[in-house]
């Protein structure tokens, strides 16, 4: 099959896809959505659920102009009409309005938001559109409409309004000038007490930031009782990461809880309400003994914590609609191991610090960047590693780094075992090797920045 054509309107994110029609003495033939093919072309992956068509019987029927709290996928099975569309959503494109003619060879993506009328210019002309929420009577009290007749719009209709077929309901739809924009589609943000998802929240102001206290990913009922309307995007930055205390009987629980049952619990919401899911993983789901880390490679996690995320991060991946950002030693605001050791190093200290264990840092708000730049830009789903750049390290050569930044000798950092540093204590495995391949996530065009970069910025701030 010849693949669609798209081409962008005025009107931002209204779409037009040209579509191949095969005609023989029978009759003809399209495509009219073929998944693949459209998000190849440049059609958003809008993951359609209903399938709507209105049959009009005579030429002149006129239907607007109707802005609903979903995306349509618009086309023609049969006749042809004038279509008007016009922007609704906030901002300084409110009001635009982009008009065309539409035959069963074109079909026209419209994102939520954006008001959709037409008239028809053929008797037995049938309109078919899919959508991607439930249609419902409640879900009508979300629309927007304007007045088909508007001035300010002068919508060039074909056939003037007052000899067409309008229904008293679209007659009477308010102005422009008294319509309030439809409200912009919501961005949550779970963890947001975590140092993840403090960058985040600094990143992405406008999303609704809960922290646990807000939202429990282990308490059932929070997750069942939360509305899901008008949300878009969760972002899963809450974990339960506890690496020690996931290995006692109380703590095997929690991880269970929040990292596993929790996301499952998630993941189905997200599925029921078609909600993008953004979920950060973990370097421990792998055992550490390859050089660096692809993001296909086979789970191997050696502890609990690594376990529990491994089990989310399968669980994640059964909604297609779905971004696992993997990453790293975890470098936020707040206390960490970058200020644990500029402090050490300001009171004279020596201290001891593992070197058998390598990786890249990963700086929170360069992590946050990243997450952004996959959503603003509707990169492929799927998982992406994301950690700062730069040699692999040990701990103890990042100790060295903070204390040389700071204007101690780096040698008074002094290295030693895992086995040594725990000198008896029962910690939880840990990776000997998390380096992370960050081939996805350059590709989808994000470049993290360099860690010895973002370490100077934290230890000697400008």
């Amino acid at each position: 099959m010849t693949p669609p054509e798209v081409e962008r309107s005025a009107i931002d994110g209204l779409l037009f896809v040209d579509l191949a029609v095969h005609r023989d003495g029978r009759g003809w033939f399209k495509e009219n959505w073929q998944r693949a093919a459209m998000v190849a072309a440049g059609v958003p992956d809008f993951g359609p659920v209903q399938h709507n068509v209105a049959y009009n019987d005579r030429e002149g029927v006129t239907r607007g102009v109707h802005a609903e709290p979903w995306d349509k996928f618009v086309s023609l099975v049969a006749g042809e009409i004038f279509g008007a569309w016009v922007d609704l959503r906030p901002g300084p494109a409110f009001g635009t309005v982009v008009t065309r003619r539409i035959r069963p060879e074109t079909a026209v993506f419209v994102p939520r938001g954006v008001g959709n009328s037409y008239q028809t210019l053929q008797p037995g002309t049938a309109y078919s559109y899919l959508v991607n929420r439930h249609w419902s009577r409640e879900a009508v009290g979300s629309y927007t409409f304007v007045n088909l007749a508007d001035e300010t719009l002068a919508i060039p209709w074909p056939l003037a309004l007052d000899a067409a077929e309008v229904s008293e309901a679209d007659r009477t739809h308010p102005r422009l000038a008294e319509v309030t924009p439809m409200t912009p589609l919501r961005t949550v943000i779970l963890g947001a007490g975590g140092q993840v998802g403090r960058a985040l929240a600094r990143i992405l102001p406008q999303a609704h930031a809960l922290t646990r206290a807000e939202f429990d990913l282990a308490d059932s009922g929070q997750v069942a009782g939360f509305d899901w309307d008008g949300v878009s995007t969760v972002i899963n930055a809450a974990a339960y990461t506890a690496v020690d205390l996931a290995e006692t009987p109380e703590g095997r629980r929690d991880a269970w809880a929040t990292n596993v049952t929790g996301v499952a619990r998630l993941v189905e919401a997200c599925r029921a309400n078609q909600i993008r899911l953004v979920h950060l993983s973990s370097d421990y789901v792998f055992d550490g003994t390859a050089a660096e880390h692809p993001e296909d490679e086979p789970f191997s996690p050696l502890g609990v914590y690594g376990q529990t995320k491994a089990a989310g991060d399968v669980l994640v991946g059964t909604w297609q609609r779905h971004y696992i950002v993997r990453t790293s030693w975890v470098i936020g605001d707040g206390k960490n191991f970058v200020r644990t050791m500029a402090d050490l190093a300001a009171r004279g200290v020596s201290p001891s610090v593992v070197n058998d264990q390598v990786g890249r840092l990963t700086f929170a708000d360069d992590l946050a960047a990243g997450i952004a730049h996959l959503l603003s830009t509707d990169a492929p789903f799927g998982t992406y590693n994301l950690t700062n750049t730069g040699p692999v390290q040990s701990w103890a050569d990042i100790a060295a780094d903070v204390f040389e930044l700071c204007g101690r000798d780096p040698a008074d950092v002094r290295p030693v075992s895992t086995e040594e540093y725990a000198g008896g204590r029962n910690l939880a495995p840990r990776p000997e090797r998390s380096p992370l391949a960050l081939d996805a996530i350059t590709g989808a065009g994000f470049v993290p920045g360099a860690a010895r970069e973002r370490l100077a910025g934290i230890v000697r701030p400008s």
